[in-house]
């Protein structure tokens, strides 16, 4: 075993998602208190010149190989799993995302190692690993500590500043070579993006941002009412999505877009962790739900405990 902390890289069309930079920043955090150093693990196909974006990991192993050109579960997870299996580092940090919710648990499986998801915290005491994990939506937070000689966590994006892992340099650059990925049951067909057609929310100052709470696509037309008046455009949280009440193209969060308006008036949005991770960087942020206790209010700059119903006419009233 060693002191190594690995930290599973995600990228698409040449760009690192920020959780890697964020998973980054804290493993520095880490290895500092455990004595140990930071292996960014890049995997793809003719992309070893993303290591440079790397720098501020102590070590980049690069595993290249055709199979890993686009993101495939099995095949990546077995990459990693083998990493793992050959080097056994201390701890393996994956993102909460769809790409490491298909790593994480395989590679625990595979290596017989213990798994906690959903972190948002982490802290080294007295040489040992404890992780805060944000469960039921984020109203509870679970501590954990980790026993053994290798252990996995699946961070939740946002949980940790991006800054404190950016950084341009020329780390130390190790190939490997994948394993045997010939066979794989699971192919990779093609990448489906957005359609472009619509009003591009991250580019939009002001947003009215619909979720759970409004009950019915009968009634959206007084969220877009409001937002018209306000000078901003709709968005809205995944089951408004899942509904099929407002297209892919205005979904916040993990699984839809990122954003940063002036302006985030949120309602009805109890405020998970996917979601927050989309909007959590937005100037002004103004929450409304009747649960005093919604995860939203943590992050919410104004928040207000009313029924939305209530909250919408008011104000589209007063403007």
């Amino acid at each position: 075993m060693s002191n190594q902390i690995y930290v599973i890289t995600e990228h698409i069309k040449g760009k690192f998602d920020d959780s890697t930079f964020e998973m980054i920043g804290k493993a520095k955090e880490l290895a500092g208190a455990m004595g140990g150093e930071v292996v960014a693990v890049l995997m793809g196909s003719g992309n070893a010149g993303m290591a440079g974006q790397l720098g501020a990991a102590d070590k980049v192993i690069h595993v290249d190989d055709a199979q890993l050109a686009e993101f495939n579960p099995e095949a990546h997870s077995k990459t990693v799993s083998a990493l793992v299996a050959a080097n056994s580092p201390k701890l393996v940090m994956t993102a909460y995302s769809s790409m490491g919710m298909e790593i994480a648990p395989a590679v625990s499986v595979d290596q017989n190692i213990p798994l906690v998801a959903y972190v948002s915290g982490m802290s080294v005491d007295g040489g040992g690993l404890t992780v805060v994990s944000s469960l039921y939506g984020g109203k509870m937070n679970v501590e954990s500590a980790f026993e053994g000689d290798s252990y996995i966590v699946s961070v939740l994006p946002g949980a940790f500043p991006a800054d404190a892992g950016r950084a341009d340099g020329s780390p130390a650059v190790e190939s490997a070579s994948a394993p045997d990925l010939s066979g794989l049951s699971v192919k990779f067909k093609r990448l489906i993006e957005p359609d472009s057609s619509d009003v591009d929310i991250t580019t939009q100052e002001i947003l009215v941002s619909a979720g759970r709470g409004i009950q019915s696509d009968e009634n959206l037309p007084m969220v877009e009412e409001l937002a018209g008046k306000l000078g901003g455009s709709v968005s809205c949280s995944r089951p408004i999505v899942d509904n099929k009440w407002l297209p892919k193209t205005r979904q916040v969060g993990k699984s839809g877009l990122k954003v940063k308006p002036k302006l985030y008036l949120a309602l009805g949005i109890s405020g998970a962790p996917e979601h927050i991770e989309g909007m959590k960087d937005a100037d002004l942020i103004i929450a409304v739900n009747t649960d005093p206790k919604a995860p939203i209010f943590e992050y919410a700059h104004y928040g207000v405990v009313a029924d939305l119903f209530d909250f919408i006419p008011a104000l589209s009233g007063k403007l």
